[in-house]
C-alpha cells in the first residue's frame, strides 16, 4: 500500500512538471495571482457556499466619465489609435513630454499587461542613436530597453568600438512588452511608429542604427529581410533633416546564432567609421 502511495506521488510530480512545461512553451512565464485556485473543486461544494456579495454598479455618469483603461483601447480601431498617436507624438516638444505623453496614452494595448514603460537609456544627447524592437521580461521589469542577455551583448558589442552607455542613446519601436515576449505586431507597431519618429526627431542624432528586422522594415518601409538590410547605409528624413541609418542584427538574434557575429562586427566597423568621419 505504501508503495502505490509512493508511485501516486510521483505521478502527480510528474504530471506537474509537464504541465509546468506545458505552460512555459505556451509563454507563460509570470505568476498571474497569488492564490492557487481549485479547478477540480466539487460542483456540490461550490453549491453549499453562500452567495457571493454582489458588487455595487457605477452609476452611468461615473462610468461615462471614467472609461477603464482596457475599455478605452479596445473601442479605438487600428485607424483611430495611429491616428491619435500621430497626433499626441505632434504635442511633444521635449523628449521628457514625449514620455509623459507616452505614459498617459491609452491607444496600444500592450500597456495593459506590462508592468512599466520602457522609453529609452543611455544619453539623449548622443550622436549615435539605436532603435530595437521590444522590451524583454527583464527591461519589463527595470522598465529600461536593453537590460537583459541581448543588453549585455549589446553593452560588449559598444565597447569593442569605444562606445558605452554614456555616449548612445536607446529605445525600441514598442515601448511595451508584449506578452511572453511574442513578436509585436502590425498593429502594434504602427501605433508606437509615430512616437519613435518623434523620439529620432527630437534626439536628433547624427548616426541612426536598427537593430534587428522589426526596426529596419518599420523605420525604412522595407520588405527585404534583415540580412539582405544590413550593413547598407540608408536615408532617414525626421523632416528637419536626413540621418544616415544602417540596419544590423539584432544582440538577440546573435544570442542564437553566434556565427553570424563576424557580421555585426563588420557593421559596427562602419558605423565607427561614420561617427569618426
Amino acid at each position: 500500500m505504501v508503495r502505490a502511495m509512493a508511485g501516486g506521488r510521483e505521478e502527480d510530480r510528474r504530471a506537474a512538471l509537464a504541465l509546468l512545461a506545458w505552460q512555459l512553451a505556451a509563454g507563460v512565464d509570470e505568476v498571474v495571482g497569488n492564490l492557487p485556485v481549485n479547478r477540480l473543486e466539487s460542483a456540490a461544494s461550490i453549491r453549499g457556499r453562500p452567495p457571493a456579495t454582489p458588487r455595487p454598479m457605477p452609476s452611468s455618469a461615473t462610468a461615462r466619465s471614467a472609461p477603464a483603461p482596457a475599455a478605452a483601447a479596445a473601442q479605438q480601431g487600428p485607424s483611430e489609435a495611429v491616428m491619435a498617436a500621430r497626433a499626441r507624438a505632434r504635442e511633444a516638444e521635449t523628449l521628457e513630454q514625449l514620455r509623459d505623453i507616452l505614459a498617459g496614452f491609452d491607444g496600444c494595448a500592450l500597456r495593459l499587461t506590462a508592468r512599466n514603460l520602457c522609453f529609452a537609456d543611455g544619453n539623449p544627447q548622443a550622436r549615435i542613436m539605436f532603435v530595437g524592437e521590444a522590451p524583454g521580461q527583464e527591461e519589463d521589469i527595470q522598465g529600461a530597453p536593453f537590460v537583459g542577455p541581448a543588453g549585455k551583448l549589446l553593452d560588449r558589442m559598444l565597447a569593442a568600438i569605444g562606445l558605452d552607455r554614456t555616449s548612445v542613446y536607446i529605445t525600441n519601436v514598442v515601448y511595451w512588452r508584449p506578452p511572453g515576449n511574442r513578436t509585436p505586431t502590425p498593429q502594434e507597431t504602427q501605433i508606437c511608429r509615430p512616437f519613435v519618429e518623434r523620439q529620432i526627431e527630437l534626439a536628433d542624432p547624427d548616426v541612426l542604427v536598427l537593430l534587428g528586422n522589426a526596426s529596419a522594415s518599420v523605420l525604412l518601409d522595407r520588405k527585404e529581410g534583415i540580412l539582405r538590410l544590413r550593413g547598407k547605409w540608408f536615408d532617414f528624413d525626421t523632416g528637419r533633416r536626413t540621418i544616415p541609418a544602417m540596419p544590423t542584427l539584432h544582440p538577440a538574434y546573435l544570442l542564437r546564432q553566434p556565427g553570424q557575429k563576424r557580421l555585426a562586427w563588420r557593421d559596427f566597423l562602419a558605423i565607427r567609421k561614420a561617427l569618426d568621419g
